[in-house]
């Protein structure tokens, strides 16, 4: 499988979005034209990403919606079930629990870890909330390659350190430090900060650019 480039990757979920979308319309072909319109992308860009996930349309007609579904998830790896944990039940970490979606792209967050022991499930999720102590035995149970970190920063190196050394491979920081990790674990980091910055410069150069007119 050819290494595909980060941009390519990401843009891989919107488009099964949309197809998605199509789908539950009935719709069961679609164009690289209709995506890129959907999306504000060029055709030729839908192609070349499509490519890597080993399905090629056929001129005239098109994707075929299910299979092209079908080998995105394949590629992402969302058509097995991959079971997580989530260190830190504050708001963000049971705003995540909550959260409907990663139930549809087959995450499944079996637990919660907080040091707060009166820290429990709030009801609104089928989480359930363990102290820390419980964190090497539901990893080794349920052989938890994933973890959500949502901790205070100046606790998220402190905790790293520890799901390393359970076995954890992939982690997704949504604290706002900056964690090291040996070179066979990945991290993905999450900070919201920086949407909002560019949420807040684009608006900026928008009323700029309205100003000029």
């Amino acid at each position: 499988m050819s290494r595909i480039p980060l941009p390519s990757l990401k843009r891989l979920p919107r488009y099964l979005n949309v197809l998605e979308s199509f789908q539950s319309y009935g719709t069961d072909t679609i164009s690289a034209t209709d995506i890129a319109e959907e999306l504000d992308l060029k055709p030729i860009q839908i192609r070349k990403d499509m490519a890597f996930t080993g399905i090629v349309g056929k001129p005239k007609v098109g994707y075929d919606v299910g299979a092209l579904i079908k080998a995105i998830r394949d590629f992402i790896g969302w058509n097995d079930i991959s079971p997580a944990v989530l260190i830190g039940a504050g708001s963000l970490g049971t705003a995540l629990m909550r959260y409907e979606g990663f139930a549809k792209r087959n995450l499944n967050i079996v637990a919660a870890f907080d040091k707060d022991q009166n820290r429990n499930s709030d009801g609104r999720s089928s989480t359930p909330v363990y102290p820390m102590e419980r964190l090497p035995a539901i990893v080794a149970e349920h052989e938890i390659e994933i973890a959500i970190l949502t901790v205070p920063p100046a606790a998220a190196q402190e905790v790293t350190d520890q799901l390393v050394k359970l076995g954890i491979r992939a982690i997704w920081n949504f604290s706002s430090a900056e964690i090291q990790v040996p070179p066979h674990v990945v991290v993905r980091r999450e900070d919201l900060s920086e949407g909002l910055a560019v949420l807040c410069v684009q608006l900026h150069e928008l009323d700029e650019t309205r100003e000029k007119k």
